[in-house]
């Protein structure tokens, strides 16, 4: 079932919330630019496995309110937290992908972890998206500044492009175009301001604050949420371990959705 949650005045967050009277809950947060839909191979298999599954749409994505501002990482995080409040959530296990693992992990500082026993981390766009002089990964600040620019000025074609270097594998046209509107959903000035949170914010002083047991997937063949990322939060992360992936890129929740599925299941119990 579906309904919204009120984070702040005037602006509401979309919620789905699959087998509802399950007690064993995952709360999903989904990338840029998608929404919840992108956890679809999930939400199809881990409700049978008895998973309470939740997905939000990030303000300014999906079904939720499209404000003007707030797409800095403490806001975002911020928003989690209004809606684990609303739901009453105690003890769940949290799943996020991109640059809903980098607010996952901005939660988990920000908020000392609250409410959450374990935390699952898919192609997290983290601790730094982009190259610094101490972290010579990621992406350069210029190929981030033209996503920005060409979301301004052409959106659908800079989506058009995304669909094809998220995937690794030959997707097809009816599963890439189910991406791609999927992305139109989202405002373009949302699109852009989390694209700006992603170059500017680092996440290396939250990491230390992440105090629960934490799994680490990621698709060796990523283009966007480089694979030495996934090694950095792995050293930075206590009781953290790091699972690759042989067969995906960036959308490893549908290339592998198989393996993913059975390592979240196994992970949470």
């Amino acid at each position: 079932m579906g309904y919204y949650v009120e984070v702040e005045t005037d602006v509401k967050i979309y919620v789905e919330d699959v087998n509802p009277s399950c007690t064993n809950v995952i709360l999903f947060i989904h990338g840029w630019p998608a929404s919840h839909k992108l956890f679809e191979y999930q939400f199809g298999v881990l409700p049978a496995m008895g998973y309470r599954c939740i997905g939000i749409d990030l303000r300014g994505f999906g079904q939720s309110d499209k404000p003007w501002e707030g797409y800095s990482y403490d806001r975002l995080a911020d928003d989690i937290r209004c809606v684990v409040e609303a739901l009453g959530l105690r003890s769940f296990s949290l799943a996020a992908h991109s640059v809903g693992g980098a607010i996952a992990i901005r939660y988990m500082a920000r908020y000392q972890g609250y409410g959450v026993k374990k935390l699952v981390l898919l192609a997290a766009a983290a601790p730094s998206f982009t190259k610094r002089p101490k972290f010579p990964y990621g992406l350069e600040k210029e190929e981030v500044n033209q996503l920005i620019d060409a979301t301004y000025n052409n959106r659908p074609r800079m989506l058009q492009d995304l669909t094809y270097s998220f995937f690794y594998q030959n997707v097809g046209e009816p599963l890439a175009d189910w991406f791609f509107q999927m992305n139109l959903q989202a405002a373009g000035y949302s699109t852009a301001a989390v694209m700006e949170s992603l170059r500017d914010e680092v996440l290396f002083g939250d990491l230390p604050w992440i105090k629960v047991p934490t799994l680490i997937l990621q698709g060796i063949h990523d283009e966007i949420s480089k694979p030495p990322l996934a090694e950095a939060l792995h050293e930075g992360i206590a009781n953290s371990r790091l699972i690759w992936l042989y067969n995906s890129g960036h959308g490893l929740m549908w290339e592998q959705r198989n393996e993913v599925n059975d390592e979240i299941s196994k992970f949470i119990g």
